[in-house]
């Protein structure tokens, strides 16, 4: 009835040496077939991964305006550690910092997304039931040190989430207030818009001259020259805040003690109008459209001479001195700029890169000698200089006419504004010179700048006949400036 195959196969399962082998070989009591990924190569199948997605474009992040880029991005970096802690290995402790562009955001983003999908696939296939066995960990393997650790994530991956987090920059696009400016000119070569260090705006308004308190909202009108005949072309306010000199359409001086209300001198020597004016403690440099620049003590009698700087071959429009006092940058109509010594007539420096005018100029009150400036329509570049070693660093395009330049006084950032054909506000970091901020709302070009006493906002003003506040810098300090011990202005001996 039965095969003889059969019967064979019944006699060696009832023998007792092949019952005592079938135990031997018998496999562990499982409920289901669980497989192995023991000996996956998680590198590998990222990388694989990664050779994948990299023709697809990446996702842009948003963008509001709302801060400078290392929010969104930051996050995205962490996130991609985190699971590089975890599937991978890679032991990262702390984020080396948030990517510096969007492309490096972008990048970010991207290794981010695709580490999760390496992740996802591998759990993809484990089902809802688990092995309970005693891990095995080789010795190259960083085995947590606090073994009662009720963390989900391994000691590395602690410390890099307990890394302190960078706050998030926000810089709102849309000005905190704004005033009417009527007769507010449209000139490039004018400077009609000052902050004094007391909180005080002076803004020159065809012939008259305003002031108005940041503290109490109040104008009141300083001075009215239409009885001359004469207009004013530049307002500048001294350094503690009590004085402020008006430069007119006549080339003549007018300075004021804003207390009292009272005109306090009046400087003459220029035979045309007063565009660019300085303030270096009681000295005040003038430059005007006879190409000249003049020197005065104001406590001295007016009618005293002058010291006078040549050099410019047409109209003077842009004048700062140096944080130390000792070095008067001045721009001019013939795209020059000009370095000045107080010991000399002559310019001890030229600088001739630009193709334009040269009216923003600013001097960076965190790195000794570093002097910035921007160029007319026909050049639109800001350019960088090491008056120290007279060598020109860096440059950059912006696009558009640059009317105005300021650098931050809390941190290694400066504002510049724009004309033709943008009319927009920009804010850069150096020396990246990546944009943190791009400001518009200006109809007309954005020729007049001035900075707020503490820092933090600016003003702005424009052919549109109106007055802009922003806020766009913030009070976190920066690294104190680095002074030479070889120079002879920055101590006492």
């Amino acid at each position: 009835m039965f095969s003889e195959s059969y019967e064979r196969r019944l006699l060696q399962q009832c023998s007792p040496v092949s019952r005592k082998q079938s135990v031997l070989v018998r496999p562990e009591p499982m409920d289901r077939f669980i497989p192995c990924r023991l000996e996956n190569n998680w590198q590998t199948s990222f990388q694989a991964i990664r050779r994948g997605t990299e023709n697809q474009p990446a996702k842009k992040p948003r963008s509001d305006g709302s801060n400078d880029g290392a929010g969104g991005g930051r996050d995205h970096l962490a996130y991609g550690c985190l699971l590089r802690n975890e599937l991978l290995g890679a032991q990262i402790e702390e984020l080396r910092g948030p990517p510096t562009n969007c492309a490096e955001g972008n990048r970010a983003a991207l290794g981010a997304v695709q580490v999760a999908s390496a992740a996802r696939a591998a759990l993809a296939y484990s089902p809802p039931v688990f092995r309970f066995r005693a891990p095995v960990h080789s010795a190259e393997e960083n085995i947590d040190p606090s073994p009662y650790s009720l963390s989900p994530v391994s000691a590395k991956s602690q410390k890099l989430l307990r890394s302190p987090r960078k706050a998030t920059r926000k810089i709102s696009r849309i000005p905190f207030k704004v005033l009417d400016a009527p007769e507010l000119q449209d000139d490039f070569y004018l400077n009609l818009v000052d902050w004094s260090a007391q909180n005080v705006l002076s803004v020159g308004l065809g012939s008259c001259v305003y002031l108005w308190s940041a503290c109490t909202s109040q104008v009141t009108r300083l001075c009215d020259l239409s009885s001359e005949g004469n207009a004013v072309t530049s307002v500048a306010w001294s350094e503690r805040g009590h004085l402020v000199a008006v430069g007119t359409q006549k080339g003549h001086i007018s300075v004021w003690d804003v207390a009292v209300n009272k005109e306090v001198t009046k400087l003459q020597g220029h035979i045309a109008r007063v565009g660019a004016l300085a303030w270096n403690g009681d000295i005040l440099s003038s430059g005007s459209r006879d190409r000249h620049i003049r020197q005065r003590d104001t406590r001295t009698p007016p009618v005293q001479s002058s010291r006078i700087l040549q050099g410019h071959r047409q109209e003077v429009c842009g004048l700062k001195w140096s944080p130390d006092g000792q070095s008067l940058a001045s721009g001019g109509n013939d795209n020059k700029l000009f370095v000045w010594s107080m010991h000399s007539t002559s310019p001890v420096q030229t600088y001739s890169a630009h193709v334009a005018a040269v009216k923003a100029i600013a001097w960076s009150p965190h790195q000794h000698g570093l002097l910035a400036s921007g160029g007319g329509t026909a050049d639109r570049c800001i350019r960088f200089w090491n008056t120290l070693t007279s060598q020109p660093m860096q440059c950059v395009d912006t696009g558009s006419q640059v009317c105005n330049l300021a650098w931050s006084k809390h941190s290694s950032e400066l504002v510049s504004t724009h004309g033709y054909s943008q009319n927009q506000i920009l804010v850069w970091k150096y020396p990246s010179l990546t944009q943190v901020a791009k400001l518009t709302g200006h109809s007309y070009r954005v020729l007049y700048l001035a900075l707020s006493p503490d820092g933090e906002a600016i003003v702005t003003g424009a052919g549109d006949e109106t007055l802009r506040f922003w806020n766009v810098f913030s009070k976190t300090p920066s690294h104190k400036e680095n002074k030479s011990v070889l120079s002879l202005y920055t101590a006492l001996r």
